[in-house]
């Protein structure tokens, strides 16, 4: 069933049965038949990848080897970090790029929002007394930031890193939908800039690895295949032949759009600057196809990336929505609200009981030890420089919706039968009992509906201006999941299939 972080003052949602409903197909044998996706349940990435010399040699590629991680702070990156150390404790270092004004106040932040979390609660375990003297030999914490030139790092510590490092995973972003354009462009596109040129000063590099989104994509129906910007569909078609490398879509220059935010920043009066620069974000993204800022300057990010590596080999990994962990390091961990669970909350709530949304989308989801796993795969792989990668086997979507769909209805379905197994409480102390979830087609039914729900029910004032508020918050949240809420794409996961193929036996049935 779905399950709750009872020890947080969130809610999450989105694990154990929803997450092995996925995984009991997206990680399907590959000779099924069909484009299976991931791999297998025993597969090991699935579970618990104890990688074994032979087929990549995972762990012995990791063996010795320094890593620059950005991002070190997100959820994503915190789980990467707690597997390599776990798995691969003869790494040498990981620096963990995290923005902070100096080195103390980086170090605070890796000890209270890295390390003490309940994630690394194995490691803590396994190393009893010696925990904190095992992290800090291996963790190195480094203030930055990603919009500055050699990513922020002081200058005698940039020049460590860049003589020393192996492999540099970007994992910096900023993913909400409609953040403001200044601050979006900053990390996600000028940020994948800076780290591009801090990569190609790095004397040792062996692999550049640059995680994005599988909705970087333009394309809203259809399979969505691994391919990288500047190929196939993702130039236009009707671009000019004058048109400079960067222009991958008609009309889009990326330096006279990071020129443009900026000037849009200063024109802007204080009261007024946060939401004038989201809906400015928001009509930029929207003119050249995107449906916000988030995947608008994600995109932009990769096609940077595309643009200035030059001869440094690169790894582009695009996940899909990232939901808490399967089994490692034990199944259900989640930080934050993401993606789907504040709407799972308000259902269970009672506060939503129905969403404008169709039933038949694809929910294409997958746990975020699952992402590290296929990572760290494509890391060995790439990593050595003998991969005989082709121009664009250097791209992952590590999704789910061609091997596993998961159906909007039957996600849904799921929910209404946790919360009827094991529903929330009200202020009283009494089950809050809620129905059968309701597919709306438009968004005025929506809002009608819930605007009738309370009946003849007498409200007071004060009672009606929070019940406005309410529905004024819904109707925007309909428009800006819209693109997602009747998304009909599904994203082709065929160079990760093939990659499953390149692992031992050892590796894919270690558990």
């Amino acid at each position: 069933m779905l399950l709750r972080n009872k020890t947080s003052t969130n809610v999450f949602f989105c694990v154990d049965k929803i997450s092995k409903n996925i995984s009991s197909g997206l990680h399907s044998n590959a000779n099924n038949g069909k484009n299976s996706g991931i791999v297998a349940k025993d597969s090991g990435l699935l579970a618990n990848l104890n990688m074994h010399d032979g087929g990549l040699g995972i762990t012995n590629f990791f063996s010795g080897k320094k890593l620059l991680i950005t991002g070190a702070t997100g959820f994503l990156a915190k789980v990467l970090v707690e597997k390599i150390l776990r798995t691969m404790p003869e790494v040498d270092k990981m620096f963990l790029l995290i923005k902070a004004k100096d080195e103390e106040a980086a170090m605070e932040r890796l000890m209270n929002e890295i390390v003490n979390t309940e994630l690394f609660k194995c490691l803590r375990e396994k190393h009893g007394t010696f925990f904190e003297k095992f992290i800090l030999s291996k963790l190195v914490p480094v203030g930055g930031n990603m919009s500055e030139t050699n990513i922020g790092i002081e200058e005698d510590v940039a020049n460590r890193i860049a003589r020393e490092v192996d492999i540099i995973i970007n994992s910096a972003a900023t993913t909400t939908f409609d953040e403001r354009i200044d601050i979006a462009l900053d990390i996600n596109t000028r940020g994948a800039a800076q780290i591009v040129n801090f990569a190609k000063k790095c004397e040792k590099l062996k692999l550049y690895v640059h995680v994005s989104t599988a909705y970087v994509s333009r394309q809203s129906k259809g399979e969505i295949i691994e391919e990288s910007f500047g190929k196939g569909h993702y130039v236009a078609s009707n671009a000019d032949t004058f048109e400079a490398q960067h222009k991958h879509i008609h009309g889009l220059d990326i330096e006279a759009e990071l020129k443009l935010a900026s000037e849009m920043k200063e024109s802007f009066g204080k009261d007024e600057k946060d939401q004038q620069l989201k809906d400015f974000g928001m009509r930029r993204s929207q003119k050249y196809g995107w449906p916000n800022t988030y995947s608008y300057t994600k995109a932009m990010g990769e096609m940077v990336v595309e643009d200035t590596k030059g001869e440094m080999p690169v790894i582009i990994l695009r996940p899909s929505v990232i939901t808490s962990t399967l089994e490692e390091p034990f199944s259900g961990w989640i930080e934050g609200n993401r993606m789907m669970d504040p709407f799972f909350l308000w259902y269970g709530k009672g506060k939503l009981s129905g969403f404008y949304s169709s039933p038949n989308t694809v929910a294409d989801m997958v746990p975020a030890d699952i992402v590290v796993n296929s990572t760290l795969a494509a890391i060995a792989k790439h990593g050595r420089g003998n991969s005989n990668s082709s121009d664009d086997d250097h791209v992952y979507q590590i999704t789910s919706s061609v091997a596993h769909p998961l159906i909007s209805r039957d996600l849904l379905d799921l929910a209404y039968q946790h919360f009827r197994l094991s529903p929330c409480f009200d202020r009283k102390g009494n089950p809050i009992q809620i129905s059968a979830f309701k597919f709306f087609a438009s968004i005025d039914d929506m809002l009608s509906y819930m605007q009738n729900t309370n009946g003849d029910e007498e409200i007071s004032p004060r009672q009606e201006l929070i019940r406005r508020k309410a529905l004024e918050h819904f109707k925007y949240l309909a428009d800006l999941y819209q693109p997602y809420t009747f998304y009909n794409g599904r994203f082709d996961s065929t160079n990760v299939e093939e990659l499953m193929k390149c692992l031992s036996k050892e590796e894919t049935n270690s558990t």
